[in-house]
């Protein structure tokens, strides 16, 4: 039988898009079917060997060159963004998975399901990059993402603090705002794959909140405060505002960290 951390080592140390996509889909598919196993083989490779693609070129955020969303360029480079961020959000998931051993089996399959809505989505938009005369790696793209996987590779409360809590969770504030500004340019099909990443992002952020939670509390810790402790230790500069508190308690932030946040932005 088929084991998810093989899966998860499949998807990381190859590089191949097409395979990459296949595996997720067809581990979310064995999982469902009750034929996926979630015991352990053999340790994970250092977070160091994971491969990816050739392209896109990546690139510090000070190099990204600028566009504007209003001009053709400007619109394709922002859903090529978008593409790479979901394209890097399913190497999170499934390195979550891959990573972090002996945790209970609902975590992986929660991640596992994560993984597949990611790869759900970074094939809606290199979809949609193809109607605006360009495909997933003819654009530079930010190199900074998976550089909090790196920083986080030992620390399973740090990754669910910093990936899905604050970075992840930053699309709740932003989204929809994009969603307005498309819009008002009668992009249909760019405000039905926004709405649709939105929803299903709001989940995400939540089961990090959730199993965040569970581990502070399983490790006796207060989880407002060691969700602070870990921001400040592994987050580099300041969590960026303004916050959509509403959307954020839904996926179970508190007040007390919302305001904590809000208090950061004037530090």
């Amino acid at each position: 039988m088929n084991t998810i951390f093989d899966s998860a080592e499949c998807c990381l140390f190859d590089a191949d898009i097409v395979r990459k996509l296949e595996t997720t889909h067809q581990t979310q598919r064995l999982a469902k079917a009750g034929q996926l196993s979630f015991a352990e083989t053999h340790p994970p490779r250092p977070i160091a060997d994971t491969l990816f693609p050739d392209k896109p070129l990546l690139l510090m955020p000070r190099d990204m060159p600028r566009r504007r969303l209003h001009s053709i360029e400007g619109k394709a480079a922002f859903f090529h963004s978008l593409a790479h961020i979901e394209f890097m959000a399913i190497y999170l998931a499934w390195d979550i998975i891959y990573r972090f051993r002996g945790l209970p089996e609902q975590f992986y399959r929660d991640w596992l399901k994560i993984a597949d809505e990611e790869a759900q989505h970074f094939e809606l938009l290199s979809s949609h990059l193809l109607t605006l005369g360009i495909g997933y790696g003819d654009l530079a793209a930010h190199k900074g993402l998976w550089s909090h996987a790196e920083d986080t590779a030992d620390d399973l409360l740090a990754r669910l603090a910093v990936v899905p809590r604050c970075m992840e969770a930053r699309g709740l504030d932003v989204t929809p705002v994009m969603i307005d500004k498309l819009k008002a340019m009668n992009d249909e099909a760019g405000v039905a794959i926004l709405t649709r990443i939105y929803q299903d992002e709001v989940g995400h952020v939540e089961r990090g909140s959730f199993w965040f939670n569970y581990f502070s509390k399983q490790h006796g810790l207060d989880p407002e405060q060691t969700f602070k402790d870990k921001i400040l230790a592994c987050y580099q500069g300041k969590p960026k505002g303004p916050f959509n508190r509403d959307v954020r308690i839904i996926a179970g932030f508190t007040h007390n960290e919302i305001d904590w946040l809000e208090e950061r932005l004037h530090e």
